[in-house]
């Protein structure tokens, strides 16, 4: 059936009058009664019925206005539902762990938006936890995590290699420690569950150190916080290069060498395993693992 006959039709019922509904649809008058007269042929009835009030239904055009209702108004959901996956299409949503969402991915993704133009860009920052539990969740498609998580339904591919680092206040007075020294210093570290936390519990696990025999004397759940803490003096903590990077040159934060102390990890782009990329997210994919990213440092 011919949906602009039956639009035609709808708008004439509505209109309740040949002249409006010709001038709402940029018609001639004849050319509506042409698709009246070709939609009455098809479904092989007389649907209206014309007198000096306006038009009036038949029992058949009862029928066929009923369903028109239905099928226009299918097709403009069909046509908002195609226009709005274009629009979510050229949405890239990202959800980062903080170290890399607050400090260089935003660098990253100013460039990626000079390159692509079009593409709206929206990045959420969490623990790298809660940034799999949205992967599982389906609430975001693609993640950026610490460390490597062992999940069957997540994949990872790695994107930057950093190191955990001990930092002390500006006016620290040594430069260098052993492993059993670090034991004695007050420590702030980051909270119970995150991803910092436990990144360097498994570090020092492969150091013969259980995190418990630390003296942590302060626990906050943001880079910042500890970051200010260590900068007055109150204490010392363990947090990514590139967390701390900027505070180092500026003489803000001071790096305290640790002999013997390997504590390598990496970054990693993490999706939902057999996840097909659409859109901006396949080319974001490219970008983001490439030497193109262009982090912030």
């Amino acid at each position: 059936m011919n949906l602009d006959y039956l639009r035609s039709f709808y708008v004439t019922v509505k209109s309740n009058s040949i002249s409006r509904a010709a001038k709402q649809l940029h018609l001639t008058q004849p050319g509506l009664s042409m698709q009246i007269q070709n939609l009455e042929d098809e479904v092989g009835a007389k649907l209206l019925t014309r007198s000096n009030k306006g038009v009036k239904l038949t029992d058949e055009g009862k029928i066929v206005f009923e369903h028109a209702t239905t099928m226009l108004s299918i097709q403009k959901n069909i046509k908002k539902s195609i226009k709005d996956l274009e629009n979510t299409k050229k949405t890239l949503s990202i959800v980062a762990c903080k170290s890399l969402g607050e400090y260089v991915l935003p660098c990253s993704l100013y460039t990626f938006k000079e390159i692509y133009t079009d593409v709206d860009v929206k990045l959420e920052v969490y623990n790298s936890s809660a940034v799999i539990k949205k992967i599982l969740s389906h609430e975001t498609n693609i993640g950026i995590i610490t460390g490597s998580y062992v999940f069957e339904s997540i994949a990872t591919i790695p994107i930057l290699s950093d190191n955990l680092i001990l930092v002390g206040g500006p006016k620290t007075e040594f430069d260098n420690i052993t492993i059993n020294d670090m034991l004695n210093i007050p420590l702030i570290l980051r909270e119970e569950d995150s991803t910092n936390r436990l990144l360097l519990s498994d570090i020092l696990t492969k150091h013969m150190i259980n995190i418990n025999d630390l003296n942590t004397v302060l626990s906050f759940n943001s880079p910042e916080s500890i970051k200010s803490a260590v900068s007055s003096g109150k204490g010392f903590a363990f947090l990514p290069n590139i967390v701390v990077k900027q505070d180092l040159r500026r003489g803000n934060l001071k790096k305290i060498n640790i002999k013997d102390f390997n504590s390598k990890f990496s970054y990693y782009l993490a999706y939902r395993e057999n996840y097909q990329f659409t859109g901006y997210e396949k080319i974001f994919k490219k970008f983001i693992t490439s030497n193109k990213r262009c982090f912030c440092y």
